[in-house]
């Protein structure tokens, strides 16, 4: 993540990881989550704030889930269900279930059959945020999958040339293990930044940078500009930013997502609802059995040998060193288990407040 989001260590308390999850856990039972599910959304949060994902963890989301189950926009019990199935596909309705919750399970079915018939592909509608995508690639991952996940996710996003908006920032990621090195782990918006990076440069005073947002009429902003007024985020721009840069390319992954994730759940894109968003989030699982495509031990070698490569590359002028997806993530994994999980002044408030509303166990800090 860029360093003009993270939180100044002075703004910053460390909390041990187990008594964040406990928490957690604890706030999800009184949104009437029963305990295993409760465990499971506070696994995901936990696990994103410890690789350093800020947006999707508990700094941002967990006061949005509260919200949510409050008014009633997500099924605290939802009775989902296998609409349509083959031995290799599924499909899903989610019941407006939580996808942090939900989404392990519809990864361990598309494993399930990929260990049958080399891949499986599990899709799910009518449900609610899926949170940090490459949470569930890495779920297959761990089991000698290549792990691909996407979600159809909300509005925001103006395609180029477009003065309207009519995608969500809708994430990619893929997950792939070798023997010794760090996990490669992509995770990524879309669109040039994740919606909830808004947040995150509200809460620490950062601008925007050129090239991320559009003004009122669709045209690209090409100067640093302010939060908006609220923290409000929408025009964003594509992958890519402009034109002459390559949004097209954004532009047509986020398509891609929405074919994936929307139409292949039998559901609608978000652009048909956008406003109410009644149809919900839509999510793509998918998982690849590498021992029906080559060796094993072959594959996490030859995985090995590249991210080795890619790590031991010469840096250019003016960088200390060359990174790949995930390992960054994977060292922040480390300090933050050994060190505890920073959070900001604003959101151990928030924790305060809440914990004493709910009546739950208050965070520890260190």
């Amino acid at each position: 993540m860029l360093e003009r989001f993270k939180p100044k260590s002075r703004d910053t308390k460390r909390v041990p990881v187990e008594s964040l999850y406990e928490v957690v856990a604890a706030v999800f039972e009184k949104m009437g989550v029963p305990r295993e599910d409760a465990e499971e959304g506070a696994d995901v949060l936990t696990m994103t704030d410890l690789r350093g994902v800020e947006t999707h963890g508990v700094s941002n989301m967990l006061r949005v889930y509260v919200e949510q189950y409050t008014s009633g926009q997500i099924n605290p019990r939802p009775n989902w269900e296998i609409e349509r199935e083959t031995p290799g596909t599924a499909v899903i309705n989610a019941d407006r279930g939580l996808g942090i919750i939900l989404g392990t399970r519809a990864m361990d079915i598309a494993i399930k059959k990929a260990k049958t018939v080399g891949v499986g592909i599990v899709t799910m509608n009518n449900g609610a945020h899926l949170g940090a995508v490459g949470h569930f690639s890495m779920h297959a991952a761990k089991q000698d999958m290549v792990g691909m996940c996407a979600t159809s996710a909300g509005s925001g996003v103006l395609p180029t040339f477009s003065a309207e908006e009519r995608f969500g920032t809708n994430p990619i990621s893929i997950a792939a293990l070798g023997r010794n090195e760090a996990p490669f782990l992509y995770d990524a918006a879309s669109s040039q930044i994740a919606g909830n990076k808004f947040t995150l440069a509200t809460r620490v005073g950062s601008d925007l940078l050129s090239g991320w947002i559009a003004d009122e009429e669709g045209t690209p902003i090409m100067n640093e500009t302010p939060v908006p007024e609220g923290g409000w985020y929408g025009r964003l721009l594509p992958l890519g930013g402009t034109r002459e840069n390559g949004s097209h390319k954004g532009y047509g992954m986020i398509m891609m997502v929405e074919v994936l994730g929307a139409l292949l759940s039998g559901s609608v894109p978000g652009m048909f609802d956008s406003e109410k968003f009644e149809s919900g989030y839509k999510h793509y699982f998918a998982a690849y059995d590498i021992a029906a495509f080559t060796d094993v031990d072959e594959f996490k070698d030859n995985m090995d040998g590249m991210l080795k490569m890619l790590r031991e590359s010469k840096p250019a002028p003016g960088h200390e060193r060359v990174l790949y997806p995930g390992l960054a993530e994977h060292e922040d994994e480390q300090d933050r288990r050994a060190n505890g999980i920073p959070l900001h002044t604003e959101v151990l408030e928030w924790f305060d407040s809440t914990t004493s509303e709910l009546g739950v166990p208050a965070l520890k800090t260190m």
